[in-house]
């Protein structure tokens, strides 16, 4: 408990930071959300006094109060759920988010959970009969994990997407078809979702899995070296049974590590969303700062960050569940 309450303490102080930076932000980048909203409010009539602080009223930029006011009002809002209200599509944040949260946590949580299921496998199998074929799979690992997903995505657009020049097997970009379906679980809506899916998801399982099929494969080695691993092949137990004691020891650094995974999991899903024109909430964070829609900027940048700690947080509590020395740390 005293190492999961220290645990817990990191992780409020690093959301609290995260949401200091995510006010700040916006208040000391060049362009003026205020003066955006009012020129697009002009295209269509005047905007007077009354209007200039109707909008600074919106988007909580009074320049008529102090820092720290707007900062406590910041924080008060988020205390009561109100991330703001997005000018550029005329509603609250906290429902936009809701509507795109969904998309981005099915396609990380399938990536993610495929990703780390067929890495503990592969890297296992790679350690377990190194010297033979298997050892082949290690440059592509290789290869794969140092490829930035942004890249990685496009080549899989020119390759299979209906937008580039050579299978053209899957949806590739323009978002899925809202013309032709009608959302709703009906079978043309749900195949439209999956198929513009397999490319983001397929990206992100080719970058991650690698990462995780070569730190798994090293953990095994090491791990069969130990001198439990050399006293059960020496009482001649079958193999699978020999293996299985050298896995579950090398898994525990892997998930140690699974929290960093997890951070650069999310970053490259952002970039693979914008490549895709993927729905999720990291396409409308690159679409609201191309708008300057900084309310809307500001509730994805702390909802992203609340999910990677709360995901931080699991893997923690995991952890010092399986692995007794974390306790006995604390």
């Amino acid at each position: 408990m005293t190492a999961l309450i220290r645990r817990l303490g990191v992780y409020l102080l690093a959301a609290w930071v995260a949401i200091t930076v995510s006010f700040l932000l916006p208040r000391v980048v060049p362009g003026n959300p205020v003066a955006v909203a009012v020129a697009r409010a002009s295209a269509s009539g005047d905007c007077n006094e009354k209007c200039v602080a109707a909008v600074e009223a919106q988007l909580g930029y009074n320049v008529h109060t102090s820092m720290w006011d707007q900062y406590v009002q910041y924080l008060g809002n988020l205390a009561h759920g109100d991330l703001g209200h997005s000018w550029t599509e005329n509603a609250p944040v906290g429902s936009l988010i809701l509507s795109y949260l969904p998309w981005t946590i099915v396609l990380l949580g399938i990536a993610t959970t495929l990703s780390f299921l067929g890495g503990s496998v592969v890297g296992t199998l790679i350690a377990w009969r190194r010297g033979s074929w298997t050892d082949l799979l290690i440059p592509f690992s290789t290869f794969f994990a140092a490829l930035p997903y942004f890249f990685l995505a496009i080549v899989l657009v020119l390759i299979f997407g209906q937008t580039g020049t050579l299978l053209k097997w899957f949806p590739s970009l323009f978002g899925w078809d809202i013309y032709t379906t009608s959302p709703g679980l009906n079978l043309p809506y749900i195949q439209s979702v999956i198929s513009h899916a397999i490319l983001p998801a397929a990206t992100v399982i080719l970058a991650s899995m690698a990462g995780f099929i070569l730190s798994i494969r090293n953990q095994v080695i090491t791990t069969m070296d130990e001198d439990f691993v050399i006293v059960a092949q020496a009482k001649g137990l079958p193999g699978r049974t020999v293996i299985w004691y050298a896995v579950r020891n090398a898994l525990l650094p892997v998930v140690a590590n699974f929290t960093i995974a997890i951070s650069l999991i999310v970053g490259g899903q952002i970039l693979v969303e914008i490549v895709f024109n993927y729905p999720g909430i990291g396409f409308h964070l690159y679409d609201g700062l191309g708008k300057l829609d900084y309310p809307l900027v500001q509730g994805v940048f702390v909802v992203l960050t609340l999910v990677v700690l709360a995901a931080n947080l699991i893997a923690d509590v995991i952890y010092v569940a399986i692995d007794p020395r974390a306790r006995q740390a604390a």
